[in-house]
């Protein structure tokens, strides 16, 4: 089995409350989800135009986890209203 996880660091566009970040946010969380991962919003909450976001995928097949992880990725990188600052990857395996 393999652990997968992606730690996103995004700048929102133009939000100027927690609220509309909410706005924002939510329907991201809700696309990568799609994907079949576990996502969370893990950090920066108190922050209105920056967000961390947390992405977690386990699977036999390493080949299978690193396809899942890239397409968040674009998915997230790919959308106008974030700018997409850092990205973290973690993959774990048999042997760790």
């Amino acid at each position: 089995m393999y652990l997968g996880a992606l730690e996103l660091d995004i700048l929102l566009g133009d939000v100027r409350s927690l609220k509309e970040k909410r706005s924002v946010v939510k329907p991201v969380i809700a696309a990568l989800a799609r994907y079949g991962v576990s996502v969370a919003e893990t950090g920066e909450h108190d922050r209105y135009r920056r967000s961390l976001l947390g992405v977690a995928v386990a699977s036999a097949d390493v080949g299978h986890l690193t396809e899942v992880l890239d397409t968040c990725e674009r998915h997230v990188a790919g959308r106008p209203e974030l700018q997409l600052l850092a990205v973290r990857r973690r993959i774990f395996g048999p042997e760790d």
